[in-house]
């Protein structure tokens, strides 16, 4: 598990810079005992949110916000 653990979205920010172009695990909270898990690829970030290629034939690109990271409805493991 990556520690990306932070009370502010500058924190977070640094600390997913050096993952940029790296592949993680990103497992998300949807709710009722329900969990999604995505291997992506992180490609860019922003100031209030960050984007993910998603490793599937699709290669569809997903956002997230780092507020999911604070509230813990995501968590990104190498």
């Amino acid at each position: 598990m990556l520690d990306i653990q932070g009370k502010s979205n500058d924190t977070i920010r640094k600390k997913l810079a050096p993952y940029i172009g790296k592949t993680v695990k990103i497992k998300c909270n949807l709710g009722r005992n329900k969990y999604e898990t995505y291997e992506a690829t992180i490609k860019k970030i922003y100031n209030f949110l960050f984007l993910v290629e998603m490793n599937d034939k699709n290669r569809s690109i997903k956002s997230f916000s780092y507020a999911d990271i604070i509230s813990k409805t995501i968590k990104i493991s190498e």
